[in-house]
């Protein structure tokens, strides 16, 4: 299982949120760039980010700071926030992402996510984010109606990167994953599940190694240096980088 550590972006600035919400955030560096190098040093092979801004406002917000990141780092990174459209899809993959996310824009027009998924095959991965069970959407301010579970089956067969999978009850909170919905997620797709949300020990770490998912992104649990990203890359059984 991939430990994958995250970089919210705000304002320009490395922040996390408490379970999505906007007014409780703690900013943990000021300087995101420097941030996704110092968790390459440590060994991560991926980096997650995520454009808050952006996906309050439904187009990319912190533009410059990923680009900065980008040119700071030779690790994969994938992207999520404020991606509704072709344009913005593509000049992101263009301007050297791995991956880009895509949540709100998948819940709203499932045509042209599909469209977007044959164009850019592995490319894509599908924002899940739950509340309830059911999707939130525009940076969690908006929860549907739909499933997260019938959301995720709907897009199965598309060639699609990833199924990243969120219990925005959990995120921020430190208290341990959702391991039950996580799994019955997993179980049901045949598209690779990242696990996010929740993580706050070397235990959840062990715990999400057992089920059938192919990642793990943490955040606050890092930044609030309960363990090492070594550590956790450990515990979850990931091939150490050759020398």
């Amino acid at each position: 299982m991939q430990v994958i550590p995250a970089i919210d972006l705000r304002g320009g600035r490395c922040v996390r949120l408490v379970q999505g919400d906007y007014g409780r955030e703690t900013v943990f560096g000021e300087d995101p760039a420097e941030m996704a190098r110092h968790w390459q040093d440590e060994g991560a092979t991926r980096i997650h980010l995520v454009d808050l801004d952006g996906a309050k406002l439904g187009k990319p917000a912190n533009v410059e700071s990923v680009k900065a990141i980008l040119a700071r780092v030779d690790v994969p990174c994938q992207l999520g926030g404020g991606i509704r459209d072709e344009e913005t899809l593509e000049a992101w993959l263009g301007a050297g992402l791995d991956r880009v996310i895509v949540g709100t824009q998948a819940l709203k027009d499932p045509a042209w996510f599909s469209r977007m998924a044959h164009r850019h095959p592995g490319r894509l991965a599908l924002g899940l984010d739950a509340r309830d069970g059911r999707v939130a959407t525009s940076g969690w301010l908006d929860v549907s109606t739909v499933e997260a579970t019938e959301l995720a089956e709907q897009f199965d067969a598309l060639p699609l990167a990833a199924v990243i999978y969120t219990d925005i009850a959990r995120d921020g909170m430190l208290e341990g994953p959702n391991l039950e919905s996580t799994r019955a997620l997993a179980d049901r797709l045949r598209t690779p599940v990242i696990a996010s949300g929740g993580v706050g020990s070397l235990e959840d770490i062990g715990r999400l190694a057992t089920l059938p998912v192919s990642g793990a992104i943490v955040g606050r649990a890092l930044y609030d240096g309960r363990f090492r990203l070594c550590e956790a890359r450990e515990r979850a059984g990931e091939e150490p980088e050759t020398p």
